[in-house]
């Protein structure tokens, strides 16, 4: 059984940043980002994986996102995040891995380009380039907008997340969807996240911020691997071009069947050979 232990972390402007910590101390780290929506609980199978192996494993809610403070600014913009990040990665000494899907992705990959010392020692973007496709981003924001009057029931959510996703089977038991809504006080069940993240501009979430990831993506020239899933509606073959463009030294893992937002899938084995644990 893992062990995991619940840990506060301190965002740029004092946002506090509630994270899930396991594995050996001192042992090479990975820093685990969700997409826009999510929680970390979208990461915990990987989570646990990776400690298994020997990894010591931080895996954070974003600001605005799961247990973890909303901005009393409203400010989640790319810089926004990308200060969260690295207040976290300032708790650890030694390598370190950033594993960012979506949203996290693309934090990661800024915070590297943009950083004038190393931050990270490996870099792992899970279903997201520097110019996501317009037709799977505009997807993605419609259902970020989209049931301001919440939900009546798990079921009704559950119907929602599966006409987004159709392809990922509806769960017989849609209990878990509860670790990303909030009962209020109305009696009606809400996404928890702060609905201030998409009024921004630019968002956080694809497409925004895409010429500002071409411009730092110079500035990335750590081992990185781009996970791709082959039904995905975000990285189309005009991305994975431009990235292998951009960023030369990028591995791309397709996966097979999967779409949008498909969980570390070779990951473990980049890992293993770009910060192994020994």
């Amino acid at each position: 059984m893992t062990i995991l232990q619940q840990h506060s972390f301190v965002g740029s402007d004092g946002v506090r940043l509630i994270g899930d910590v396991g594995g050996p101390t001192g042992a090479p780290a990975v820093i685990l980002l969700h997409g826009g929506g999510q929680t970390r609980h979208s990461w915990a199978g990987v989570q646990a994986q990776l400690i298994e192996r020997g990894y010591f494993v931080v895996n954070y809610d974003a600001r605005g996102h799961g247990e973890s403070d909303w901005s009393a600014s409203g400010d989640y913009s790319l810089d926004a995040l990308s200060s969260d990040l690295l207040a976290v990665r300032g708790t650890i000494d030694g390598p370190v891995a950033f594993v960012g899907a979506s949203m996290g992705g693309m934090t990661s990959f800024y915070t590297i380009g943009i950083s004038s010392d190393p931050v990270a020692d490996a870099l792992v973007m899970v279903d997201i380039a520097l110019r996501p496709a317009e037709e799977g981003a505009d997807k993605i924001q419609k259902f970020m907008t989209a049931n301001h009057d919440g939900f009546a029931d798990l079921n009704e959510a559950a119907d929602a997340v599966a006409a987004y996703n159709p392809d990922r089977p509806r769960p017989k038991d849609p209990s878990g969807l509860m670790r990303n809504l909030r009962l209020r006080d109305d009696g009606r069940l809400y996404w928890h996240w702060d609905p201030r993240m998409m009024q921004q501009t630019p968002r956080a979430e694809p497409p925004s911020f895409g010429n500002r990831m071409v411009a730092v993506s110079g500035h990335v020239t750590l081992p990185t691997l781009l996970v791709r899933g082959e039904k995905s509606d975000i990285v189309d073959d005009e991305g994975v071009e431009e990235m292998r463009r951009l960023v030369p030294q990028t591995e791309v893992y397709d996966v097979a069947g999967a779409g949008h937002m498909v969980a570390g899938d070779g990951v473990i084995g980049f890992l293993s050979r770009h910060l192994p644990v020994h």
